[in-house]
């Protein structure tokens, strides 16, 4: 706008004065524009009085609070001749400030009355605002009732779960960085201006830490390697995941013949294939099948028994002879995997998928039935299989929520036949009431199968001592390597820990 000669009356008569050039707001538009642009000699020619090093000031503005981008947009003029500004500076930190720019007139036009604090409000001759890095918190990792479990008074074997996340999610885990805007005035820090934390929503699990803590105390006193798998039967929602001693996970990772445990999955197939809980077997206490002997722990003899007592007693000879007979076409392999068995197990955290092979011959077949020979699976394996049992329907495990999985499968539950959930129900229960766990104080309510695996060689071979089951809506599974019978060992845990349940 060119200047212009316009009157003002003065005593004794009239003089002429000269007219400002633009206004304040106009020239705060461009000085900021300049700003945004990193431009320092069109800011420099819009300043009244700039200071020597007034490029290298702003450089080092910048510099101090790692900002590779800023944005200055002017806000409101004021009646004093000030102009209100948003600052929102990009980098190692984003931060976004209220500044002002106070004007004055010289030389017919409006220029910026230029101090430290044009740069920020808080700025004096000496000062400075500095973004200081530091190592941040690591992410959160909950139980379902929002427990920190990176800090929770719990077993080692929550921390065994916390390391498998990160090996499942390593995005998720990678070290955070917590800055914050700190004023200094020479080289002493006065106080913080500005904290953020660059950080991630939480990882939410299925924990419980009641349920885990009293697997815990249950496993108490084991002098052999043990674990405890409880899940909500419902859900599929992994409660408790405990091992004794620590170090190896076996409750997810560890791979062992299921032993007579597997009997819940070929009374499933057997029952699908029309026997009936109340039909006459035979439990001899040895049997010659396809050219191997089977027989029954301490070769016992029970003669002629319903199926239910048969499975109660877990007759290996019976299991064995009725697989072969009735279910030497693959049946027994495809409820296998009904129940899980063959499917990868992703839960949030590394686990082992249970293992079925085919059989090759009757002897394969036969020990295959009762949980022997080529057949493994690990202690979380076998509680989805009383899982399913207890609900009706086979779910895969899950211990992370609201995180895609890599590689997960799909979470639908798998519903099993009336009629086998129907015996199953009824088959269960009698192990603990009337069968190989009739010994064991189990509270009320209490379904499971008892389990001795054989490994290893010889005439008496050492046996993994096992138990599954569920009450209610937790299922569970016991494992204790070495131990021999799962009536004698395995057994009294689960009632411990069913007993402390809350």
């Amino acid at each position: 706008m060119a200047a212009l000669l316009i009157p003002a009356l003065v005593a004794g008569g009239v003089i002429w004065a000269l007219r400002v050039e633009g206004s304040p707001e106009e020239t705060a538009g461009r000085y900021l524009a300049a700003w945004s642009a990193q431009d320092y000699a069109a800011m420099r020619a819009l300043v009244a009085e700039p200071p020597a090093d007034f490029e290298r000031v702003h450089r080092r503005f910048l510099t101090d609070l790692k900002a590779t981008r800023a944005a200055f947009r002017p806000g409101e003029a004021s009646d004093d001749d000030a102009v209100t500004f948003k600052a929102a500076l990009t980098g190692a930190r984003n931060w976004e400030y209220d500044g002002e720019l106070r004007l004055v007139e010289r030389d017919r036009t409006w220029k910026v009355a230029w101090t430290p604090a044009t740069l920020h409000p808080l700025l004096k001759e000496g000062m400075s605002l500095k973004v200081v890095a530091q190592k941040g918190d690591p992410v959160r990792v909950l139980a379902a009732d929002g427990s920190d479990l990176n800090n929770a008074s719990a077993p080692g074997s929550v921390q065994q779960l916390v390391e498998g996340m990160k090996q499942t999610f390593p995005d998720r885990f990678e070290e955070l960085s917590r800055t914050r805007i700190d004023l200094y005035k020479g080289g002493e820090r006065v106080r913080t201006v500005a904290e953020q934390q660059a950080g991630k929503e939480p990882i939410q699990t299925t924990i419980d830490l009641k349920v885990h803590r009293a697997g815990a105390e249950a496993l108490e006193g084991t002098d052999k390697p043990a674990s405890l798998v409880a899940l909500r039967a419902s859900t599929g929602e992994i409660l408790a995941a405990v091992n004794a001693p620590g170090g190896f996970n076996r409750a997810l990772l560890g791979k062992y013949p299921p032993g007579s445990t597997f009997k819940v999955v070929t009374a499933s197939a057997l029952v699908a294939d029309g026997v009936s809980p109340g039909q006459q077997v035979t439990c001899p206490a040895e049997k010659n099948i396809g050219g191997f002997p089977f027989h029954n722990a301490g070769f016992k003899d029970f003669g002629t028994l319903s199926f239910q007592d048969a499975f109660a007693h877990s007759c290996n000879t019976t299991f064995g002879e009725m697989s072969v007979a009735e279910l030497n076409d693959g049946r027994l392999g495809e409820v296998a995997r009904s129940f899980g068995f063959g499917s990868a197990i992703t839960p949030g955290v590394p686990a082992v998928r249970a293992e079925f092979p085919d059989p090759k011959d009757d002897t394969d077949l036969a020990s295959a039935s009762i949980g022997q020979g080529r057949v493994l699976a690990s202690p979380l394996n076998m509680a989805s299989v009383a899982a399913a049992i207890a609900s009706g329907s086979y779910i895969p495990p899950r211990l992370v929520t609201g995180e895609p999985i890599p590689g997960g499968q799909p979470a639908d539950p798998r519903p099993l036949e009336d009629g086998v959930v129907k015996a199953l129900r009824r088959l269960m229960p009698a192990v603990v009431t009337d069968g190989t766990a009739h010994g064991v104080s189990f509270p009320a309510g209490t379904a499971g199968k008892t389990g001795t695996a054989e490994y290893g060689s010889g005439k008496e071979p050492p046996a993994h001592s096992w138990f599954i089951g569920y009450q209610g809506d937790v299922a569970f599974s016991v494992i204790v390597e070495g131990a021999g019978a799962g009536s004698a060992v395995a057994a009294p845990i689960a009632a411990r820990f069913l007993r402390a349940l809350p």
